[in-house]
């Protein structure tokens, strides 16, 4: 719901107190025309600030984890491309030590194990069937960071793929998948539990061939993950696939690059060269989208500006872009504003900038 007015009291990294209406005592920092709203948890996310999550660099891992932060982002799954077995180790490593830092949240593997009809801006060349060997190496080498993997289920292996990674506690995400509706619906009952960017990279939906997209929209047990930059889906589209799921079964993701914050010029998204113009981003020479300049903040005035009763809008909107996706990870403590929860809270100003951040009780940003 939404308290207007309402009060939030934090002591460490911990909410203390909140509640609608005057606070119990005189408030240290009142914001009488800003909207508080729990942190963004983006689990789709590759850089930002002209830095990124992919090449294994930790100081560039610093710079994108904080560009995004600064824009209300708490919370940041770092998403990996495909890469060559050793790259890919590598970067895993890197972002590992980032996660232990408390730097990003965890890591997303997007990739290697992704169909080749529909590869998006990943490397075609790296692009591979799931083993048994190269999984329990990049696990060993995560050490319990890797929290999500996007795959395709259709390939080879893909099923004992599934069951080995939600067996070390992974979360499962099918994506960049060419599956038929059957064999979506048997991953997901083997444990898959995310869309990853619903419509983009998928077989499209077909009134004979309903393909990945209906069957991950009707199952309750899935949360799908749309991209609502105006770009990858027409906010039309978002707008149906929210009525349909629900916003507790939906989360917006950013997709976002290093392009991110930065501007139009060229850019690389693992080793695939990238040219953004116009602040949309697009594999050198071709019309495939790569990734998205998009920030937290701005999909969130996106999604909410587009439900005529404010109140509904703003409620759907903190569902979509910090309650689900914390849901969808397991984080305990995330996304929502109660007694108890971790103190991640962003100050939203009337157009939706952020004003301010608080990250575990800290604030990093006062603009």
């Amino acid at each position: 719901g939404v308290g207007r007015p309402g009060w939030v009291q934090t002591s460490a990294a911990r909410i203390v107190g909140c509640g609608p209406g005057a606070p119990p005592r005189p408030p240290d920092v009142d914001l009488p025309d800003a909207v508080i709203v729990p942190g963004f948890v983006d689990i789709h996310v590759h850089g930002g600030g002209g830095a990124t999550y992919t090449n294994g660099d930790a100081s560039e891992v610093q710079r994108a984890a904080r560009f995004h932060r600064e824009h209300g982002t708490t919370t940041t799954l770092a998403s990996l491309v495909t890469a060559s077995p050793a790259d890919l180790l590598a970067a895993v490593r890197v972002l590992a030590e980032s996660t232990r830092e408390g730097v990003v949240a965890g890591i997303h593997l997007e990739g290697p194990w992704l169909s080749t009809a529909h590869c998006g801006a990943h490397d075609h060349t790296q692009l591979r069937d799931p083993t048994p060997a190269e999984i329990d190496a990049l696990l060993a080498a995560g050490d319990g960071t890797i929290r999500m993997v996007t795959l395709a289920p259709e390939l080879p292996g893909s099923e004992a793929a599934i069951t080995r990674l939600i067996a070390a506690g992974v979360v499962v995400a099918l994506g960049h998948t060419d599956a038929d509706y059957e064999q979506t619906r048997r991953a997901i009952d083997l444990g898959a539990t995310v869309g990853t960017h619903l419509f983009n990279a998928m077989r499209p939906l077909h009134h004979r061939e309903p393909g990945p997209v209906l069957a991950l929209l009707e199952d309750d047990r899935v949360t799908v993950e749309l991209i609502a930059d105006g770009v990858h889906v027409h906010p039309a589209m978002v707008h149906a696939a929210v009525g349909a799921a629900g916003a507790g079964r939906v989360a917006l993701v950013t997709d976002a690059t290093a392009a991110a914050g930065v501007g139009d010029g060229e850019f690389r998204l693992g080793t695939v060269p990238v040219d953004v113009a116009d602040g949309v981003a697009r594999v050198r020479g071709t019309s495939t989208i790569a990734g998205s300049t998009a920030t937290m903040n701005q999909l969130f005035g996106a999604v909410s500006d587009r439900v005529p009763d404010r109140d509904a809008g703003l409620v759907a909107a903190v569902h979509m872009t910090s309650t689900t996706p914390a849901r969808a990870l397991g984080i305990d403590g995330v996304g929502i504003l109660r007694v108890g929860a971790v103190a991640n809270l962003v100050v939203l100003e009337s157009d939706y900038r952020v004003g301010a951040a608080m990250v575990d009780g800290d604030c990093l940003t006062d603009h």
